[in-house]
């Protein structure tokens, strides 16, 4: 089954496929962390950031500059977003100590988080929203747009789940927002930022090795957008044994990098010629082959190894750092959830939010009540 997904996935990059595309917010609450703010947002378009709060400026503001564009159309955007984020602020921090009571966690350190946004298919047109509430890490409660319920892995949750389940109209802001503002903002953005966000980026590709023994490491760094495939081939034919695939990880540029290791200790010198790692990026027809070449490899013993590499690795992993820092929690699992509550809503940008997770009337995560997708 993984090889005929990868199969799929090499098949489609190189023809005009159709892409899919995502708007997404990140709410981040935290407690124990005196150096790092106690509330963040953090708003991403194809997993470039877009927009930025967090309680120590106490200010929404534009990551990109073709963001600034929004208030082209809408001078007062990114005060209000400001206003909508100080709100859910309060919240947040009412909301993480009552999650905390309902562990029944006190002290150390505690991270509460809201994944929101929605998906759209710009072939299909089809549109998936996602709302997915975290603690520590760990799954706390999402909302199923299919089924118009709420999920919840812990028992912890069934509370908020059993209360939301009954409330047709947080049902019917969400189906709205999900299926109607999130991709609307979704699409605007992507007009703004074209320029950015339709480019391709070809990747500087090296091949690495830390001894004689180790692996060999096909390392692609500064590509766009995120839909490549990176692979070893032997005689043409792609390998999937003795090959090791790495995530694609975030820039901090904006690009991608990724990397696949193939292990080489049982390959005879003279057999080398036979591999290639083959980079592929959607909406490019010629692959980047590089073949397997002691020549070419840098590895940890030789002088020459560039530094240059060297220093776009570190910028990577820093980048990658503060990344999950703004989002911190790891639940990035990814991809799904939000928009208008007239009673108010939850931490999420992207609008409404579910009624309280606690058991009393008190809201969990309340404001970010207008139609814009605001973060």
């Amino acid at each position: 089954m993984e090889t005929l997904t990868l199969s799929l996935l090499l098949l489609s990059l190189h023809g005009a496929a159709a892409v899919t595309h995502s708007l997404k917010y990140f709410l981040t609450a935290s407690s124990g962390l005196p150096d790092f703010p106690e509330f963040v947002i953090v708003g991403l378009v194809d997993e470039l950031v877009i927009s930025h709060y967090d309680s120590n400026t106490r200010r929404e503001e534009p990551k990109q500059d073709w963001m600034s564009r929004v208030t082209d159309e809408d001078p007062e955007y990114w005060k209000r977003e400001t206003e909508r984020s100080l709100g859910d602020q309060q919240v947040g921090k009412v909301s993480i100590e009552t999650v905390k009571q309902r562990l029944n966690t006190t002290g150390g350190v505690h991270i509460y988080q809201v994944m929101t946004g929605c998906e759209w298919d710009d072939e299909t047109n089809e549109v998936k929203g996602y709302e997915q509430f975290g603690f520590d890490g760990e799954d706390f409660i999402s909302f199923d747009q299919k089924t118009g319920t709420w999920i919840a892995p812990r028992p912890q949750a069934v509370i908020s789940k059993h209360k939301w389940d009954h409330n047709e109209a947080l049902k019917a802001q969400k189906t709205h927002y999900f299926t109607e503002i999130c991709p609307d903002y979704l699409k605007k953005y992507l007009k703004y930022g074209s320029s950015s966000l339709m480019r391709t980026e070809l990747p500087l590709v090296s091949l690495l090795q830390k001894t004689p023994s180790s692996p060999v490491c096909c390392h692609a760094t500064g590509f766009y957008p995120e839909r490549a495939a990176l692979f070893w081939r032997k005689d043409g034919e792609e390998l999937h044994e003795d090959v090791d695939h790495g995530e694609i990880l975030p820039n901090h540029d904006g690009t991608f990098q990724m990397s696949v290791d193939l292990k080489v200790s049982s390959v005879p010198a003279g057999d080398w010629g036979r591999y290639e790692c083959v980079f592929q990026l959607a909406g490019v027809e010629t692959d980047n082959v590089t073949r397997l070449d002691a020549a070419v490899i840098r590895t940890n013993g030789e002088k020459p190894f560039d530094m240059t590499v060297i220093i776009i690795v570190i910028a990577a992993v820093a980048g990658l750092f503060l990344l999950v820092l703004l989002a911190v929690g790891g639940f990035m699992a990814y991809k799904k959830r939000k928009d208008k509550d007239p009673q108010g809503s939850v931490m999420t940008p992207l609008n409404p939010s579910p009624p309280p997770m606690s058991g009393s009337g008190s809201t969990l995560l309340q404001q970010k009540t207008s139609a814009p997708p605001h973060n």
